[in-house]
């Protein structure tokens, strides 16, 4: 589910840099820090790379995860990469951090400089993922790791069903892939790594199912993180002929219906973990 500003991604960034996108992105990673980077620790001292920080919303738990390493984060926005600064200095003053902004498939790094490397919600904007894998291979160090976290549009089920709302999140995916991204990558980690030359993949789904009994999900995750999200490309779905305000609107109001009483949302996230050999 896309959440950064990639660095190298495809023709336009899908969800744009507007201030309620940087707000969808935090409300995202907080809502989901548990889930999400459970079981990412690196070691104090360890040379870190985050490709595609982003406003840093990742970023701030990654540190928290994982705290005395030596992260350099990268993004090819330029003022993403100043929100993100903003962000770990105020909510981890103490890291040892170093800005990099830049494309990840040019960094100017030499090989192996890196014992890890974390992405999150990267590849699914870049035109071609496994040359960016390829160009992160290079600067990690061999027995290093790479985490790759990606979501996938078509696992989102929600109840009540609705064929206006389920038309409404593929204007999103088609969007996504005009853009030269794919919203469906998540299913694809295994052949990616593999064909990138890594070894020991390992790829798990981390599944957000949220309902009445769970109202925190509801809000932080299917309102202020997937409706959000869709709702943010109504002027682009219309400017590109995929659909009318009408029929549009129509989608939103009924894919809201999951976070009312007596509805459900599910959504499955991909996290891969990897080894340089």
């Amino acid at each position: 589910m896309a959440d950064t500003a990639a660095p190298g991604h495809g023709r336009d960034y899908v969800h744009g840099y507007s201030v309620a996108e940087a707000r969808r992105l935090g409300d995202q990673a907080d809502t989901l820090a548990e889930l999400l980077h459970a079981g990412t620790g690196y070691p104090p001292g360890s040379r870190v790379l985050e490709a595609g920080c982003g406003v840093g919303a990742q970023t701030v738990h990654l540190l928290a995860a994982s705290p005395g390493i030596r992260l350099t984060a990268a993004d090819l926005s330029a003022e993403s990469l100043a929100q993100a600064r903003a962000r770990v200095a105020a909510q981890a003053p103490a890291a040892q951090v170093g800005w990099h902004h830049g494309d990840l498939h040019r960094l100017p790094f030499p090989d192996g400089s890196f014992d890890h490397v974390f992405l999150c919600f990267v590849l699914e904007h870049l035109p071609d993922p496994a040359a960016g894998l390829a160009a992160l291979r290079r600067v990690l160090r061999p027995g290093g790791t790479i985490t790759v976290i990606e979501g996938d549009h078509g696992s989102a089920f929600f109840h009540p069903e609705s064929p206006a709302a389920r038309r409404t999140v593929d204007h999103l995916v088609r969007l996504q892939a005009g853009a030269g991204g794919d919203g469906l990558l998540g299913r694809r980690l295994h052949p990616l790594l593999t064909a990138a030359g890594f070894a020991e993949v390992a790829v798990r789904p981390r599944t957000v199912y949220a309902d009445g009994s769970r109202p925190a999900l509801v809000e932080g995750f299917t309102l202020r993180t997937f409706v959000a999200m869709v709702e943010a490309v109504r002027t682009d779905a219309l400017a590109a002929g995929l659909t009318t305000p009408e029929d549009f609107d129509r989608g939103v109001a009924e894919l809201r219906r999951a976070a009312e009483p007596g509805g459900t949302f599910h959504y499955a996230f991909f996290k891969a973990v990897a080894v340089r050999p």
